[in-house]
């Protein structure tokens, strides 16, 4: 592509920052633009809900790249929220009123939480995670609270739960946690993790409202009863941005529509990330992922697109959580799985569940057991994929199975 070309990327997250930084590597010459709403350098968001919540880790740390790595690229950052974008004159246009023109643009727009939609939700004492300035109202929160309530049992709820320091009590309005991202015998395993940790765990209850004066004071369950609760966490998942998209005319359903290559439905537009909503290959189907790797994959897709690249998109989904001691890694995607197998020792907390769909193995999820997720990712890549009857013969040992069909290879 040549020097002359410009590409404005909406979103400086991690993806809209894979985005800038692999179209740099991989030579293209021409401007590279990275609007972000919040001012600063871009930073990580998975340690926001574990070290730097509990402290441990600092501003720093947090920095995908210092702003010398900008300069020396010459990657433009811009601080400031995108109003429109003007499609038939190329250009996105600034809350402030500046506009940017492109050749192409990459909307990395990211979600955002969902709003808890009860009586009381708007108390001070009541927030969410998601951004740095939310992680740091928490730390603050945390200092003084005295009881503190999470509502919702999936990752960002657990992982907050588990650095916060102190135990709390979770309100899951499914049967189990993790209800959306694991398999029921996952669930179950950290249900009884965290309950070992000194949380409380509340399953098949909702919030019905949220009562205070001042600031939070209690949180009442959908069964009519009433928890103390100075410090209200809400974690009920994300939307997808999809707002700016919409307006511009872009397809929208559940996420930005793209196609295989993460185009929009204008070929000068592309969609990646959070946003997204593409055709999985794993899957089988259009899929939206919140996932780091999901989010890093796709940013250098769309960078080899734009350099001349034709590959289309289908990286192996895969996923980790750290939560009281214990890591949870997973490949692959589980839907439609109807078979289940348990590898390892759930006792001493290192096994795995293996899952599979018309016998052929589709995810895997593993506890503490690194050289299994290491071996699933690259049973993944294997054609045809693993299926019951010959991972059967090695008793469901992923790192035997793949050691043999190597050697057979």
């Amino acid at each position: 592509m040549g020097g002359q070309n410009t590409v404005v990327v909406v979103g400086a997250g991690q993806s809209g920052f894979q985005a800038v930084a692999s179209l740099r590597d991989r030579g293209f010459a021409g401007r590279v633009v990275l609007v972000g709403d919040e001012p600063g350098v871009p930073y990580q968001r998975p340690p926001l809900s574990k070290a730097y919540l509990a402290g441990t880790a600092g501003l720093e740390q947090l920095h995908l790249r210092g702003a010398d790595f900008f300069a020396e690229k010459d990657i433009e950052l811009v601080a400031g929220r995108v109003a429109s974008i003007d499609r038939d004159a190329a250009r996105v246009r600034l809350e402030d009123g500046a506009e940017l023109a492109y050749d192409h643009l990459i909307l990395a727009t990211g979600a955002r939480n969902r709003t808890l939609p009860v009586p009381g939700a708007d108390l001070p004492g009541v927030l969410t995670l998601r951004t740095r300035d939310d992680a740091d109202r928490l730390r603050e929160s945390l200092t003084s609270a005295e009881h503190v309530v999470v509502v919702g049992g999936g990752f960002i709820g657990l992982e907050f739960a588990s650095h916060a320091g102190r135990p709390v009590t979770i309100v899951e309005a499914q049967d189990r946690l993790l209800n959306r991202v694991a398999t029921p015998e996952i669930s179950a395993y950290f249900a009884a993790l965290h309950r070992d940790a000194g949380h409380t765990v509340l399953l098949g209850q909702g919030v019905s409202a949220v009562h205070g004066d001042d600031r939070a004071r209690e949180v009442e369950l959908s069964d009519g009863s009433r928890l103390p609760a100075d410090l209200v966490v809400i974690a009920v998942g994300v939307v997808p941005e999809t707002a700016l998209a919409a307006a511009a005319g872009l397809e929208v359903a559940n996420g930005v529509v793209v196609d295989a290559h993460l185009r929009t439905s204008d070929e000068k537009i592309f969609a990646i990330g959070d946003c997204a909503n593409f055709p999985c290959v794993q899957a089988g189907a259009a899929t939206r992922l919140e996932s780091v790797q999901n989010a890093v994959d796709q940013g250098r897709s769309v960078a080899a697109a734009l350099t001349g690249g034709e590959e289309p998109y289908a990286s192996l989904p895969w996923f980790w959580t750290d939560q009281s001691g214990a890591k949870l890694q997973i490949a692959g995607i589980l839907s439609g799985a109807d078979r289940t197998v348990v590898a390892g020792d759930q006792e001493a907390g290192k096994f795995s569940v293996l899952s599979f769909r018309d016998d052929v193995l589709i995810a895997v999820e593993s506890v503490n057991r690194p050289a299994d997720h290491i071996a699933a990712r690259r049973l993944f890549t294997a054609d045809p994929k693993p299926a019951y009857a010959d991972l059967e013969v090695s008793e469901f040992d992923l790192k035997a199975h793949w050691k043999a069909a190597s050697t057979r290879g």
